[in-house]
């Protein structure tokens, strides 16, 4: 599972990424993180508000901060 998590740095995007790695702890999970910064990448996956979550390609959440247990649930 490849999770990547768009933003250019800023608290809420921490915020995001933080959450989805306790998500994956929780669920003890073997995922694959990645935090991506640049924008030309974001754009080229279709992500026009960040924070963005993305999970094997498909575009979870936009322009807002997840929860853990939301993340939780898109995981399951």
């Amino acid at each position: 599972m490849k999770i990547e998590v768009c933003g250019p740095g800023c608290k809420r995007c921490h915020t995001t990424l933080k959450n989805v790695q306790e998500a994956v702890k929780e669920l003890n999970l073997n995922a694959e993180i990645e935090y991506i910064t640049d924008m030309k990448q974001m754009m080229d996956k279709g992500v026009m508000f960040t924070p963005a979550v993305i999970i094997d390609g498909v575009i979870k959440s936009s322009g807002k901060v997840p929860t853990v247990a939301e993340i939780k649930k898109w995981l399951s």
